[in-house]
């Protein structure tokens, strides 16, 4: 958002600065001449995201230059980017109630909607301008945008043909025209409107960036590692250019190299969650645990609704037999999902390792009301809440056709022999779940830990 704020406001000003091209040489233009200077200057700072440093410019300009109502646009502009909005707003509905026609001042307002989240008064405000202006490619570009965030492609290659038949050479409707394409799974034309982009504007790493998208989809990884590496040359703090690239590595199997991009991202911006998902996962791989869980612990501060990263906080605890930390972290994934069962029953065999095997009956009693009764969840649920019924659920485990969920209820039976001081029963249960080899939960990989640290099974992991 704060580059498409960054393009308004230079458009504006490119406007100014024609007009003051236009102006006879005398010493009549003198003050266009500093206002000029002004609004390069202003623009320069922009471009290093300096937006105080910006806004101050606009205070030395003269009184009757800072009425105009471009500049007054500007400014909201500017005042969007450096995050206040209601000043932006007061502005530009400033200027809207005067000549409610005027477009720049309503995508300002767009904007700010944007930035808080309103989307449905985004969509008002965009609509008004296209009332207003047909070909206002801009406002076409981001209505097609909203379009593709709703899923409806058809709406969306609408929106981009009338911003492309306003402006045929436009940039960001070029791309995001080849997005739709591709979706569309129509990859000569996406690569059509991308290599017209590219030649265009060959000092922009957009149209490069969605080609490399575009040829990952369709397995040309070292192709689509070319135009990353190129997109990287023009923008090497682009976050997502950093992202794609790792994940293009991936592809190629090139795993150390994909999580020195992804580490790179989140040096870009520590704020931005995917990349903490790669990483982390790729930590994990190369064994480097304690790094992985700073990655999770991260990601749960910047989204605490992705409850898989309390799930990953978890698993790693209980590897090195953190057993509170790891119920903290199993109880909050299930404080996100209280559907998955899995968090409870994995927050109960932590909790009974941690203390006494009574203590998280409180917790159960209350899970045990949201579980359907003729579930085996709920069987199992049972033995660990009443610390009895073991032989029910044994049956039912050895009963149950889905292997998937008799692989996982057989860990949780294992783990409560195991808490219960039966190593025996608990060992058959385990070698159980890998004889099952579901491999695709985190029961299994829970459970070839134990085997490996017993000295059971009948293959490891790390002979798969």
């Amino acid at each position: 958002m704060k580059i498409i704020i960054f393009l308004i406001f230079f458009g504006l000003a490119g406007a100014l600065f024609a007009q003051t091209a236009a102006l006879p040489e005398t010493g009549q233009n003198r003050d266009q001449v500093d206002i000029e200077s002004i609004l390069n200057e202003a623009v320069e700072m922009l471009s290093r995201r300096e937006f105080s440093s910006a806004l101050g410019l606009f205070d030395s300009l003269p009184e009757e230059e800072k009425e105009k109502t471009e500049i007054r646009i500007m400014r909201a502009s500017i005042l969007n980017s450096a995050g206040r909005i209601a000043e932006a707003r007061q502005i530009a509905n400033d200027i809207v109630n005067a000549d409610r026609n005027n477009t720049e001042a309503l995508m300002v307002l767009a904007d700010s909607a944007a930035i808080e989240g309103r989307e449905r008064d985004r969509r008002t405000f965009l609509e008004r301008v296209i009332a207003a202006n047909p070909r206002h490619a801009r406002a076409l570009i981001d209505l097609g945008n909203l379009a593709i965030n709703a899923r409806n492609l058809r709406s969306a290659a609408n929106y981009f043909d009338r911003a492309l038949a306003a402006e045929p050479d436009n940039g960001e409707a070029l791309v995001s025209r080849a997005v739709v394409h591709r979706y569309n799974r129509e990859n000569r034309n996406a690569e059509r409107l991308l290599n017209h982009a590219i030649e265009l504007y060959p000092n922009w790493a957009g149209p490069l960036q969605e080609r490399a998208r575009l040829y990952k989809g369709a397995n040309y990884l070292q192709d689509a590692l070319s135009d990353l590496d190129a997109a990287r040359a023009l923008e090497p703090d682009n976050y997502w250019v950093s992202v794609d690239r790792g994940l293009v590595l991936m592809d190629m199997n090139r795993r150390q190299e994909a999580l020195e991009d992804f580490k790179r991202a989140i040096e870009i911006d520590s704020e931005i969650f995917i990349a903490y998902v790669y990483s982390a996962g790729l930590k994990e791989e190369f064994g480097d645990y304690s790094g992985a869980e700073q990655d999770y612990i991260k990601m749960g501060r910047i989204r605490p609704e992705y409850y898989f990263a309390f799930e990953g906080l978890g698993v790693l605890r209980m590897r090195r037999k953190e057993w509170a930390g790891a119920r903290d972290a199993f109880l909050e994934a299930y404080r996100h999902a209280p559907r998955e069962y899995t968090y409870a029953l994995l927050a109960t065999v932590c909790w009974m390792r941690a203390g006494r095997q009574t203590d998280p009956r409180q917790f159960l009693a209350q899970v045990l009301r949201t579980v359907p009764r003729d579930s085996l969840e709920f069987t199992v649920l049972r033995v660990f809440h009443d610390l009895n019924h073991d032989s029910d659920a044994a049956v039912r485990i050895n009963a149950e056709q889905n292997n998937a969920l008799k692989s996982r209820m057989a860990f949780y039976l294992a783990s409560y022999y195991d808490i219960r001081g039966n190593q025996t029963l608990a060992n058959r249960y385990y070698l159980l779940v890998q004889e099952l080899d579901v491999a695709a939960t985190i029961e299994w990989r829970l459970n070839e830990w134990v085997l490996s640290e017993r000295g059971l099974g009948i293959r490891m992991q790390n002979e798969r």
